[in-house]
């Protein structure tokens, strides 16, 4: 099964700047944000180099047909199983409208699942965005080629059955080192979050719930006391004698007797003298 992406932008430069600038192949990593490089290896073979979603890919490719600022038509040769081409239309002096169309053949789990998630077109998009404001910033191309190839054989819109020679050929094809790092280092490092998680509140449950069936002991202080012989008076009132009262130092026969002038026992039994 194969998928096909077809975009548009306009860009507001003249014709032959958006074109000029799309030839220099070797440039595509600064604005296509899948692409880590693309080496130009004569004027019809580029070796592409591409990650996207953590799956890295190469082919070679052969430019089947190239008009200067009118088209640029290719197909892949070994490797990743992609075709397709873009096209340039003047809308002024000043606008250009840039046609992109491509054709590819998800291969593996991982690209066909990032396949369903439309993360090639989502990219696409984004690099047609960068190349609009990369041209339109610079004022200028960084370079060109006005070369043909082709300019009389009119291929159309290759696709993927243009490819023949990539067809089946996923050994070039796989995940990075760095996505699969990346994904390791991730799971060590929840594993080991949960793994301190639990330890942490195991301890702390330990801690607060004693185990069941087992009574626990209970803190007692212990306060030595006297000998049953000795009698402690250090906790007694001392007899004073202020503003002409005194004060027994036990309220033992407090109770007996008569006192004068209405003593009320219960606040100390003192006597005037």
């Amino acid at each position: 099964m194969t998928t096909k992406v077809e975009r548009s932008i306009q860009v507001d430069v003249p014709v032959n700047q958006a074109y000029n600038q799309w030839t220099q192949f070797e440039d595509f990593p600064h604005f296509m944000g899948g692409v880590r490089e693309v080496r130009q290896l004569d004027d019809r073979r580029l070796h592409w180099v591409a990650e996207i979603a953590g799956v890295r890919r190469e082919w070679d490719a052969s430019i089947l047909e190239q008009e200067p600022d009118r088209k640029v038509a290719w197909a892949a040769t070994s490797g990743a199983t992609n075709a397709g081409a873009v096209r340039f239309e003047a809308t002024g002096p000043s606008s250009t409208i840039v046609h992109l169309t491509l054709e590819y053949e998800p291969e593996g789990p991982v690209e066909q699942v990032g396949d369903k998630l439309g993360i090639v077109e989502r990219q696409v998009d984004s690099d047609l965005q960068r190349f609009k404001q990369l041209i339109e910033d610079e004022g200028y191309a960084t370079g060109a080629w006005r070369g043909s190839i082709n300019e009389d054989l009119d291929v159309g819109t290759p696709g993927v059955g243009d490819a023949v020679g990539s067809h089946g050929d996923a050994g070039k094809a796989g995940v990075s080192g760095k996505a699969v790092a990346a994904g390791v280092a991730a799971a060590a490092g929840v594993a080991a979050a949960a793994g301190a998680a639990v330890a942490a509140s195991k301890g702390s449950e330990q801690e607060q719930r004693p185990e069941e069936g087992v009574r626990q002991p209970e803190e007692v202080t212990v306060v030595e006391q006297p000998p049953p012989a000795v009698v402690r008076d250090d906790a007694l009132t001392t007899e004073s004698d202020p503003a002409g009262y005194t004060t027994p130092s036990s309220t033992e026969g407090v109770e007996k007797g008569v006192r004068d002038g209405g003593d009320d026992p219960m606040i100390g039994g003192g006597s005037r003298r």
